[in-house]
């Protein structure tokens, strides 16, 4: 009887794949620094355009709500049509977006122009990630997945840096302007050294299954958004939020009645993908709750300028890099769990470290908790990703990443949220306005900005002073529920996540479809 023939080789690695992770890494990088640069141009466009505060709301919003709704979608669209088209249609997109947004003469056209880049972003984020899977060997994917979180993480700060540092310069498009050339690079980077790849049983897009999706996810963020400012009990916030319930409900529903869903639910029978996925999603809640109050602390409490603020940020970026270089060989040696229980323990430790600021601190206090909340973050959510893809396998990867990346997105419209109620609660309970006029203390409890306004124009200095305590009394109370809910999100990552050694990616199913992965000349 004839020995059975050799199973085939595994194919080479594309020798090129590291230079593509760049190309994917700059895509990720424009997107990620668009997410911050607006707010340093925010009041500069808005008085050149005359835009009151509900179209300046909906100028930051637009982006925001269309990214978290289209994601879901996007990942499936990419999967089917393939994920290099997909990742340069959507910067192309961007970079038409952009464009549009730099020409306008009007708040109705930024909006637009807005929307239609978090469109554009929603479908450059889960692609960046789906390619990993298709373009490195498993031993590689951490590390490549390390890079594209790291590019992630360091547009926050740079976009403010970047934003002031144009607006020093040049008028408020060059925000925009400031795109189009890194978007260029990016497409002709990502068409030279990308190879395609898809899944060739990629079902059609369900139409009713995008719908149900994007409008609960819209209606999801944006209630989160409004429930803050306009009361929880607002009928607009209620009827967003219930609604949001009902369509998501009708999806997950339908999802389970289909064979290629585009929630697809199976994902998170996998009980690494699915703790993988709630880590990931913990953090970023803890992470927005830091990023919301930093900003203002500098600026109104310190008196940094944008690009002062952005630059404060970057001790924050080394500790990132610092556990993204390190990550790797921790999850070798102590495994996922070990490495993002640990991250998540730094990270509260630092954010209670940051809860004891005082008003008399300067930025040096600052500087020696933020490096720990960049390493903690990088053990933890750069870990977190990487241990979900590895349990996808590649024809799945545009809707698993799709959907880590939604999660993430849900995650940190609800700390911001969350957080923006505790700040607020705290900022107008410890604000001193004995001896205002109603209306006078009602603009300051407002917010800080609108305090210091206050208090120049009046000529009250101590009205500033009380302001900037009450600020920094709220800052401190979110930095201490962020860090409490840090430790608890440890704890249960500790006791229920499984660490599977040597766990990379299950071995396809016999008869399974495999990846189709196309050259990419």
């Amino acid at each position: 009887m004839p020995a059975p023939a050799p199973a085939p080789a595994p194919a080479a690695p594309d020798p090129r794949r590291w230079l593509a992770l760049v190309a994917v890494a700059l895509s990720v990088l424009v997107i990620s620094f668009d997410l911050t640069i607006l707010n340093v141009a925010l009041p500069t466009l808005a008085a050149d355009l005359h835009a009151d505060t509900g179209r300046q709301q909906w100028i930051v919003d637009a982006y925001t709500v269309v990214f978290a709704a289209a994601m879901l979608p996007a990942g499936l669209l990419g999967d089917r049509i393939g994920r290099r088209r997909t990742l340069t249609v959507g910067l192309a997109l961007f970079g038409l977006a952009s464009a549009v947004g730099m020409l306008a003469d009007s708040p109705g056209t930024v909006i637009a122009a807005r929307t239609a880049m978090g469109l554009a972003a929603a479908l450059v984020m889960p692609m960046s990630l789906a390619v990993i899977p298709g373009l490195f060997p498993a031993a590689e994917q951490r590390r490549a997945t390390a890079v594209l979180s790291t590019a992630l993480a360091v547009g926050m700060p740079f976009g403010p840096l970047l934003g002031g540092l144009l607006l020093q310069h040049y008028w408020w498009g060059s925000i925009f302007l400031i795109n189009l050339p890194l978007v260029a690079v990016g497409i002709a980077a990502c068409l030279v050294l990308l190879p395609e790849s898809r899944d060739p049983a990629a079902p059609r897009i369900d139409l009713l299954g995008a719908v149900l999706g994007a409008g609960g996810l819209a209606a999801l963020t944006y209630g989160i958004i409004e429930g803050p400012g306009r009361g929880w009990s607002n009928p607009l916030v209620l009827g967003m939020l219930v609604g949001s319930v009902s369509a998501i409900t009708a999806l997950v529903l339908r999802s389970r009645g289909r064979r290629h869903p585009m929630l697809d639910l199976t994902l998170l029978a996998d009980p690494v993908f699915r703790w993988s996925a709630v880590a990931a999603t913990l953090v970023s809640i803890v992470l927005f709750g830091a990023f919301f109050v930093l900003p203002l602390y500098f600026q109104s409490v310190l008196g940094t300028d944008a690009f002062g603020t952005g630059l404060r940020l970057m001790p924050m970026m080394g500790g990132l890099l610092v556990a993204a270089r390190l990550g790797e060989r921790l999850v070798a040696r102590f495994g996922p769990r070990g490495v993002i229980t640990a991250g998540l323990a730094v990270l509260a430790a630092a954010l209670l470290l940051g809860s004891r600021t005082t008003p008399a601190d300067g930025y040096g206090f600052a500087a020696l908790w933020l490096p720990l909340v960049g390493a903690g973050m990088g053990l933890a959510i750069i870990t977190a990703t990487g241990s979900a893809l590895l349990t996808l396998p590649p024809h799945r990867a545009g809707v698993g990443s799709g959907l880590i990346q939604t999660l993430r997105q849900v995650g940190g419209a609800i700390g911001v949220a969350a957080f923006g109620s505790v700040l607020a609660a705290g900022y107008r309970g410890a604000l001193d306005t004995a001896g205002l006029p109603a209306a006078a203390a009602d603009t300051a409890g407002q917010s800080v900005v609108a305090a210091d306004s206050l208090a120049a124009t009046l000529g009250e200095s101590a009205l500033a002073s009380s302001a900037h305590a009450a600020y920094v009394h709220g800052m401190d109370s979110v930095l201490l529920a962020a860090g409490l809910l840090a430790i608890l999100s440890a704890v249960l990552i500790a006791a229920r996540m499984p660490d599977p050694a040597g766990a990379l990616r299950p071995a396809p199913a016999p008869g399974e479809v495999t990846e189709v992965a196309e050259s990419s000349v």
